[in-house]
């Protein structure tokens, strides 16, 4: 380990943010990163536990308990201690295609399962590891890795979320021809449309993206895999199909919105803000927050991002309606807020969540959305009406086209990642259902190997899950 009592004499220190009432008027990472020193203490605290289960990667009681990925967290630790960049660098990518994208929008289950935890704080994993692969990249340490040679097989990866990059990465690494199909004009899935850019930059997909590109990678963007004809020329153009295509069928309000302007679904919302602001896409008026008051259903990451992505298109109210109880949310009688929250605050003065309360009815004028009525008696003047209520599992067409069996989620073959059809397999929350990036990366490292085992009759890639 790096320091033996670093867990004792440092305290925990996470990386600070811009204050909330300057962030909330611009669209730019808020995270300010910790000098080096100071971070170097932070790798010390970690603890090198005999049974660390930081790294464990085990779902508990409907939660993940523990890196999915299984990263060799006291290793990099030790060398951010020993200050041995490289060697850290070395041992985060042995089991994390990227890095950047985990240490920026993971809700760090790592943490949760840390040791150090227990008794007072856990070490701040997910910072530490932000750290090391963006010092990595602005030492230019990340290097091209081309295969020394290959194979003459030809895959196609279908969806360019965190899962289809992470199997595309891991087949190029092993020789294969990859070929990655997205039916959006940018690559990256919800990484691109559906985090907004405070959290993770735009910039940060498309380095990774030309990173795999220049390793090999064929990128190829407007393939819609849902078209029948579509489908029929990609299984007869490669030698084996990957199937991530995500979950992103949404999960209804239960409420009758048929023929009532602003309703919408958190993901059509964040895509639409992200096409405007990021990519000068115009869009539509139904999906802007601008002066009015916006009511979000639901909790999780995509709700908060719905509330900071309307505070700063400038909404004159916002209001996230939360189905249980505030009881369940605290932690030794305190509500914790997220980034969305504090800024929430800092512009209205008051946290926007309401507890144990739902959407009861809706109010309309000429077919405008005017008010909501919530299951306490309330009515909300409401213009926007946002769900963010998961999803019910992948959407079916893709599934059709290729004559793959699926329901709420991609039925495989004894859990495997194998579809009914040959020579195609499916990953990520397409075949798990909404899930973490970290678990969609795990999902494509193991669709890769199984796909490589496919086609070579044996292989050295490490299923994950």
């Amino acid at each position: 380990m790096g320091k033996t009592t670093g867990f004792l004499e440092y305290n925990r220190q996470e990386a600070s943010s811009r204050p909330p009432e300057e962030r909330v008027r611009d669209w730019e990472p808020f995270r300010i990163p910790l000098r080096p020193a100071v971070r170097r203490e932070q790798g010390g605290r970690c603890m090198n536990c005999g049974v660390p289960y930081c790294q464990a990667g085990m779902e508990w009681e409907g939660g993940t308990f523990g890196c999915p990925l299984h990263n060799l967290i006291p290793e990099w630790n030790d060398m951010i201690w020993a200050e041995n960049p490289f060697h850290a660098l070395s041992r985060l990518l042995k089991t994390n295609n990227f890095p950047e994208f985990t240490g920026r929008v993971c809700p760090a289950p790592c943490e949760r399962a840390c040791i150090c935890g227990m008794y007072g704080d856990s070490v701040t994993i997910r910072d530490n590891e932000l750290s090391v692969i963006e010092d990595a990249f602005a030492a230019q340490a990340v290097k091209r890795r081309r295969p020394p040679q290959w194979s003459g097989k030809k895959v196609c990866v279908v969806g360019s979320g965190p899962a289809g990059l992470a199997a595309a990465d891991q087949l190029n690494h092993r020789g294969h021809s990859v070929t990655v199909v997205e039916r959006e004009e940018r690559c990256g899935g919800l990484l691109t449309y559906g985090i907004p850019n405070m959290k993770l930059p735009k910039d940060i997909v498309q380095r990774r993206v030309d990173l795999m590109t220049d390793e090999g990678v064929s990128f190829v963007n407007g393939v819609d895999a849902s078209d029948p004809a579509v489908a029929r020329r990609l299984l007869g153009d490669y030698d084996a199909v990957i199937l991530c295509c995500g979950a992103e069928r949404p999960r209804s309000l239960g409420l009758e919105t048929e023929g009532v302007s602003g309703v919408c679904y958190g993901t059509e919302f964040l895509k639409a803000a992200v096409e405007s602001r990021q990519f000068g896409k115009a869009a539509p008026a139904a999906l802007s927050a601008e002066g009015r008051d916006v009511v979000i259903v639901g909790t999780g990451d995509t709700a908060g991002d719905c509330v900071a992505t309307a505070l700063r298109q400038g909404c004159r109210s916002v209001v996230q309606l939360v189905r249980r109880p505030e009881a369940d949310y605290l932690k030794n009688g305190v509500l914790p807020q997220d980034y969305a929250h504090q800024e929430a605050v800092s512009v209205f003065g008051a946290d926007p969540r309401r507890f144990g309360v739902q959407i009861k009815g809706l109010t309309a004028e000429d077919g405008a959305l005017k008010a909501v009525t919530t299951t306490d008696g309330d009515t909300l003047p409401c213009g926007l009406l946002i769900a963010a209520t998961g999803f019910a599992g992948c959407e079916g067409s893709v599934c059709e086209a290729f004559g793959v069996d699926y329901g709420q989620t991609v039925h495989t073959e004894e859990g495997g990642f194998a579809t009914n059809v040959e020579k195609v397999f499916a990953a990520g929350d397409m075949r798990r259902g909404q899930s973490l990036v970290v678990w969609a990366i795990a999902e494509g490292r193991t669709a890769a190997a199984e796909a490589d085992a496919y086609l070579n009759g044996c292989t050295n890639l490490v299923r994950v899950v």
